[in-house]
């Protein structure tokens, strides 16, 4: 078949997911990793092991995947309960020479059904819970075959089933072919399936190896990033090629990461934005449990200076840094910058960071014929060897965000004389008459510790709205309120919401459109 190749070594110059952890251990096999929930399947192995043994795991996975009739070449989507394993199952998939299609579990049956539906019959891989939500999805003309990680149902294969499986030698795709898709947010529809490469994964490690030269001893690293999203397949390579002992976070709730970290004591926490934004209250924990953090690394969406400011004091730790890199899906990271604790709550939001030496090129066209400005954004574009290839079966879409070479992210901004990237919405997103909404989020956020979000959208007559959402859901200081957004006059009255009504993407992002439309519909019904 096209593209695949059995070898005893690994190629050069590409990630293969499959072999990560026999290349870490390899290097040192006592490695510790450590869970803060069960792995749904592997239910005997604990919460804690080397990763010697987590690449036994993947390469018995890989077997049983084999066995149950997987092939090169072939896609294997990946849908099922949020845990680890989801990682675990992605490379044991790659090892024998599949292509993971990962697709979040905060998708809906519908969703769910349409993106298979682009695959042409791929093996679906899921659990009980996932297979009864998408009881209305017909699975049987969607896929191949139906393979559960535990459990039994009528027509379907159990991997459970298959435990002692034959190994099979490593299969290796090409550089250039397919190795895993993940999909985008979907902020704005039907999610894009976004195709990787060896090649792609492999050069988009660069930038992060960047901050790991500031890390000077071996520090224990905890990671909550959602298991299908590309930069927690990233993280993982890298933290496990460095021989860093790591945590894998599965529960979010604040009271349960100040319980993990408090027992574990990382020094570097990888996180999404929101995820941080959703720990602030912890800095006020007097047991603190970021006391040991030396090291903050948010990834692909801006973070707004209060969060940063506050996770930085909340350390212990001799100058610590909290280092942004700013990205896509589709570009891997692109730019970065750190921040430092005495100088973070003087910091611009707006500004994302620098590019890299040997890493992506960024540049800011015009919109309207004028030169890219502060007060005249322009579209923000990325150019280099780290791009995904293609949209899976969306080949025109993708092809229309190609400029000569470039890619058009959707986001506007402009470019500072030092070169600093700003960047100040999503097209569109953009508010006629607001120069930037995440701005005045960011100004307003500094202002009033007792908000835990804050979203400006479009309202039913074009008005910029405020959506907050409060610590507790404890009601609003008006006054406080008011005097916060004085310079911002156009701003409609706010609508106070649970932060647990907020529609949010797979990766924690607030769906702006959505939540404009939800108000939209609700100011009509009043």
């Amino acid at each position: 078949m096209k593209g695949i190749f059995r070898r005893n070594s690994v190629p050069k110059h590409g990630l293969y997911l499959g072999m990560v952890p026999e290349l870490a251990t390899a290097r040192n096999g006592a490695t510790p990793l450590v869970f803060d929930h069960d792995l749904d399947t592997l239910p005997g192995a604990g919460r804690r092991m080397t990763v010697a043994e987590l690449a036994g795991h993947v390469a018995g996975l890989a077997g049983r995947l084999w066995a149950a009739g997987v092939r090169p070449g072939e896609h294997i989507a990946i849908h099922k309960t949020a845990n680890f394993d989801v990682w675990v199952l992605a490379s044991a998939a790659e090892r024998i020479g599949a292509i993971p299609v990962l697709l979040s579990p905060a998708l809906d049956g519908a969703t769910v059904g349409a993106l298979l539906g682009r695959l042409d019959r791929p093996h679906l891989l899921t659990d009980l819970a996932k297979l009864d939500a998408l009881a209305d999805v017909p699975l049987r003309m969607l896929t191949a075959r139906v393979i559960l990680v535990s459990g039994d149902r009528p027509d379907t294969t159990s991997l459970a089933g298959l435990a002692g499986s034959p190994r099979v030698e490593p299969v290796f795709r090409g550089l250039d072919e397919p190795a895993m898709i993940t999909h985008t947010s979907g902020t704005t529809g039907l999610p894009k399936l976004v195709v990787h490469t060896p090649r792609t994964m492999r050069v988009r490690l660069r930038p992060q190896r960047w901050l790991l030269a500031l890390v000077r001893n071996r520090e224990t690293v905890a990671i909550h990033i959602s298991f299908v999203h590309s930069r927690m397949f990233a993280a993982m390579a890298l933290a496990l090629s460095k021989g860093m002992p790591v945590l894998l976070v599965n529960k979010p709730d604040p009271g349960d990461v100040a319980d993990f970290f408090l027992q574990h004591r990382p020094g570097l926490i990888e996180a999404l934005p929101n995820s941080f934004m959703a720990w602030e209250g912890l800095t006020d924990d007097p047991r603190l449990p970021f006391a040991s953090v030396k090291y903050f690394s948010s990834t692909f969406d801006a973070i707004h200076p209060r969060t940063i400011s506050r996770l930085l004091r909340s350390s212990r730790r001799r100058a610590p840094l909290f280092f942004q890199i700013y990205g896509q899906s589709e570009v891997g990271p692109a730019v970065g910058r750190p921040y430092l604790l005495r100088s973070a709550h003087r910091s611009d939001g707006r500004c994302v960071g620098y590019s890299l030496p040997g890493c992506a090129k960024v540049r800011v066209v015009s919109r309207d014929g004028k030169r890219p400005s502060e007060t005249n954004p322009g579209f923000i574009e990325v150019r280099w060897d780290g791009l995904a290839k293609a949209y899976h079966a969306e080949q025109e879409r993708y092809d229309a965000n190609m400029h000569d070479g470039w890619w058009r992210t959707g986001d506007v901004g402009y470019r500072t004389r030092l070169g600093c990237l700003h960047m100040l919405d999503r097209e569109v997103d953009m508010i006629s008459g607001v120069h930037s909404s995440l701005e005045i989020e960011d100004v307003v956020l500094s202002k009033l510790a007792e908000l835990v979000e804050l979203v400006l959208v479009l309202g039913p007559d074009a008005e910029p709205v405020p959506v907050i959402c409060t610590e507790g859901d404890q009601p609003l200081d008006r006054e406080r309120w008011r005097s916060a957004v004085a310079q911002f006059p156009r701003l409609a009255d706010p609508i106070q919401i649970p932060r647990a009504e907020l529609p949010r993407t797979a990766t924690l992002k607030v769906q702006r459109v959505e939540l404009s439309r939800r108000l939209r519909q609700r100011m009509a019904e009043q």
